[in-house]
Protein backbone atom coordinates (compact mmCIF):
# COMPACT_ATOMS: atom_id res chain seq x y z
CA UNK A 1 0.00 0.00 0.00
CA UNK A 2 1.02 3.56 -0.62
CA UNK A 3 0.63 6.61 1.60
CA UNK A 4 -0.32 10.18 0.74
CA UNK A 5 2.63 12.03 -0.83
CA UNK A 6 4.49 8.82 -1.74
CA UNK A 7 6.20 9.15 -5.11
CA UNK A 8 6.29 6.30 -7.62
CA UNK A 9 8.14 6.31 -10.94
CA UNK A 10 6.54 4.51 -13.87
CA UNK A 11 8.12 4.76 -17.34
CA UNK A 12 10.42 7.53 -16.07
CA UNK A 13 7.47 9.65 -14.91
CA UNK A 14 7.09 10.41 -11.20
CA UNK A 15 3.56 10.18 -9.80
CA UNK A 16 2.60 11.54 -6.38
CA UNK A 17 -0.11 9.76 -4.39
CA UNK A 18 -2.95 12.12 -3.41
CA UNK A 19 -5.41 9.70 -1.81
CA UNK A 20 -6.79 6.18 -1.83
CA UNK A 21 -9.79 5.92 -4.17
CA UNK A 22 -10.77 2.34 -3.48
CA UNK A 23 -9.77 -1.23 -2.81
CA UNK A 24 -11.07 -4.16 -4.81
CA UNK A 25 -10.38 -7.84 -5.15
CA UNK A 26 -7.49 -7.14 -7.53
CA UNK A 27 -5.78 -4.06 -6.19
CA UNK A 28 -5.72 -0.64 -4.58
CA UNK A 29 -6.58 2.40 -6.71
CA UNK A 30 -5.14 5.79 -5.85
CA UNK A 31 -5.57 9.29 -7.17
CA UNK A 32 -2.10 10.32 -8.31
CA UNK A 33 -0.73 13.43 -9.97
CA UNK A 34 2.11 14.44 -12.20
CA UNK A 35 2.55 17.83 -13.88
CA UNK A 36 -0.74 18.96 -12.26
CA UNK A 37 -2.68 16.24 -14.10
CA UNK A 38 -4.72 13.59 -12.32
CA UNK A 39 -4.40 9.85 -12.93
CA UNK A 40 -5.46 6.61 -11.30
CA UNK A 41 -2.59 4.48 -10.10
CA UNK A 42 -3.66 0.89 -9.50
CA UNK A 43 -1.33 -1.27 -7.41
CA UNK A 44 -2.08 -4.98 -7.80
CA UNK A 45 -2.32 -6.84 -4.49
CA UNK A 46 -2.19 -10.51 -3.64
CA UNK A 47 -4.70 -10.62 -0.82
CA UNK A 48 -6.83 -13.77 -0.76
CA UNK A 49 -10.31 -13.61 -2.28
CA UNK A 50 -12.61 -16.46 -1.32
CA UNK A 51 -15.02 -16.06 -4.24
CA UNK A 52 -12.65 -15.39 -7.15
CA UNK A 53 -9.56 -17.16 -8.48
CA UNK A 54 -6.76 -15.18 -10.10
CA UNK A 55 -3.85 -16.10 -12.29
CA UNK A 56 -1.28 -13.42 -13.10
CA UNK A 57 -3.22 -10.28 -12.17
CA UNK A 58 -1.11 -7.71 -14.03
CA UNK A 59 -1.14 -9.79 -17.22
CA UNK A 60 -4.90 -10.29 -16.84
CA UNK A 61 -5.48 -6.53 -16.43
CA UNK A 62 -3.51 -5.74 -19.57
CA UNK A 63 -5.16 -8.52 -21.57
CA UNK A 64 -8.62 -7.50 -20.39
CA UNK A 65 -7.94 -3.87 -21.30
CA UNK A 66 -7.26 -4.95 -24.89
CA UNK A 67 -10.43 -7.05 -24.97
CA UNK A 68 -12.51 -4.16 -23.60
CA UNK A 69 -11.04 -1.72 -26.11
CA UNK A 70 -12.41 -3.91 -28.90
CA UNK A 71 -15.93 -3.71 -27.45
CA UNK A 72 -16.03 0.07 -27.79
CA UNK A 73 -17.53 0.61 -24.34
CA UNK A 74 -16.44 3.62 -22.32
CA UNK A 75 -13.37 2.82 -20.21
CA UNK A 76 -10.48 4.93 -18.94
CA UNK A 77 -7.46 4.98 -21.23
CA UNK A 78 -4.45 2.96 -20.14
CA UNK A 79 -1.59 5.45 -19.79
CA UNK A 80 1.33 3.29 -18.60
CA UNK A 81 2.18 0.14 -16.69
CA UNK A 82 5.07 -1.55 -14.95
CA UNK A 83 4.78 -5.33 -14.84
CA UNK A 84 7.57 -5.74 -12.29
CA UNK A 85 6.01 -3.24 -9.87
CA UNK A 86 2.51 -4.51 -10.77
CA UNK A 87 1.24 -0.98 -11.32
CA UNK A 88 -1.13 0.39 -13.93
CA UNK A 89 -1.66 4.10 -14.65
CA UNK A 90 -5.10 4.96 -16.03
CA UNK A 91 -6.90 8.05 -17.16
CA UNK A 92 -8.73 9.69 -14.23
CA UNK A 93 -12.42 10.28 -14.84
CA UNK A 94 -13.88 12.78 -12.42
CA UNK A 95 -17.38 12.25 -11.15
CA UNK A 96 -19.47 10.31 -8.67
CA UNK A 97 -19.21 6.56 -8.27
CA UNK A 98 -22.47 4.85 -9.23
CA UNK A 99 -22.62 3.02 -5.90
CA UNK A 100 -22.71 6.37 -4.06
CA UNK A 101 -25.75 7.43 -6.08
CA UNK A 102 -27.47 4.15 -5.29
CA UNK A 103 -26.69 4.41 -1.57
CA UNK A 104 -28.27 7.88 -1.46
CA UNK A 105 -31.36 6.72 -3.38
CA UNK A 106 -30.69 8.91 -6.43
CA UNK A 107 -32.58 8.08 -9.62
CA UNK A 108 -30.15 6.10 -11.80
CA UNK A 109 -32.60 5.23 -14.59
CA UNK A 110 -30.48 7.10 -17.15
CA UNK A 111 -27.40 5.06 -16.18
CA UNK A 112 -29.26 1.75 -16.34
CA UNK A 113 -30.25 2.70 -19.89
CA UNK A 114 -26.65 3.61 -20.73
CA UNK A 115 -25.50 0.26 -19.34
CA UNK A 116 -28.13 -1.59 -21.37
CA UNK A 117 -26.97 0.30 -24.47
CA UNK A 118 -23.44 -1.06 -23.88
CA UNK A 119 -24.53 -4.66 -23.35
CA UNK A 120 -24.74 -5.69 -27.03
CA UNK A 121 -21.09 -4.66 -27.50
CA UNK A 122 -20.03 -6.61 -24.41
CA UNK A 123 -22.08 -9.71 -25.17
CA UNK A 124 -21.17 -9.81 -28.86
CA UNK A 125 -17.53 -9.98 -27.77
CA UNK A 126 -18.48 -13.03 -25.67
CA UNK A 127 -17.77 -11.22 -22.42
CA UNK A 128 -19.15 -10.14 -19.09
CA UNK A 129 -17.72 -7.27 -17.09
CA UNK A 130 -17.95 -6.82 -13.33
CA UNK A 131 -21.30 -5.05 -13.09
CA UNK A 132 -20.90 -4.20 -9.40
CA UNK A 133 -21.75 -0.46 -9.02
CA UNK A 134 -18.39 0.54 -7.51
CA UNK A 135 -16.87 -0.18 -10.93
CA UNK A 136 -18.72 2.68 -12.66
CA UNK A 137 -18.10 6.43 -12.64
CA UNK A 138 -20.45 9.09 -13.97
CA UNK A 139 -18.24 11.51 -15.89
CA UNK A 140 -19.01 14.98 -14.54
CA UNK A 141 -18.26 16.53 -17.94
CA UNK A 142 -20.66 14.53 -20.11
CA UNK A 143 -22.90 12.62 -17.62
CA UNK A 144 -21.91 9.34 -19.29
CA UNK A 145 -21.19 6.17 -17.38
CA UNK A 146 -17.69 4.67 -17.62
CA UNK A 147 -16.61 1.18 -16.62
CA UNK A 148 -13.46 1.94 -14.64
CA UNK A 149 -12.30 -1.60 -13.93
CA UNK A 150 -10.60 -3.60 -16.68
CA UNK A 151 -11.86 -6.96 -15.42
CA UNK A 152 -13.83 -9.02 -17.89
CA UNK A 153 -14.60 -12.71 -18.19
CA UNK A 154 -16.05 -15.04 -20.76
CA UNK A 155 -19.81 -14.65 -21.01
CA UNK A 156 -21.90 -16.71 -18.60
CA UNK A 157 -25.61 -15.89 -18.34
CA UNK A 158 -25.46 -16.41 -14.56
CA UNK A 159 -23.16 -13.37 -14.28
CA UNK A 160 -24.62 -11.08 -16.95
CA UNK A 161 -26.23 -7.73 -16.21
CA UNK A 162 -29.85 -8.88 -16.17
CA UNK A 163 -29.20 -11.94 -13.99
CA UNK A 164 -26.63 -10.51 -11.58
CA UNK A 165 -25.63 -6.86 -11.98
CA UNK A 166 -29.09 -5.28 -12.02
CA UNK A 167 -29.78 -6.67 -8.54
CA UNK A 168 -27.18 -4.27 -7.15
CA UNK A 169 -28.16 -1.38 -9.40
CA UNK A 170 -31.83 -1.46 -8.44
CA UNK A 171 -31.26 -2.15 -4.74
CA UNK A 172 -32.46 -5.76 -4.57
CA UNK A 173 -29.02 -6.70 -3.23
CA UNK A 174 -27.35 -4.56 -0.57
CA UNK A 175 -24.10 -2.82 -1.49
CA UNK A 176 -21.11 -3.39 0.75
Amino acid sequence: MFNVNDEISISDIKYTIVKLLGHGKGGYSYLATTDNKKYVLKQIHHEPCSYYQFGNKIEAELHDYERLLKTGIRIPKLIAFDKDKEIIIKEYIEGPVLSDLIKTNKDITIYIKQMKDMLPNIYSAGLNIDYYPTNFIINKNDNLIYYIDYECNLYDAKWDFDNWGIKYWNGDEKLI
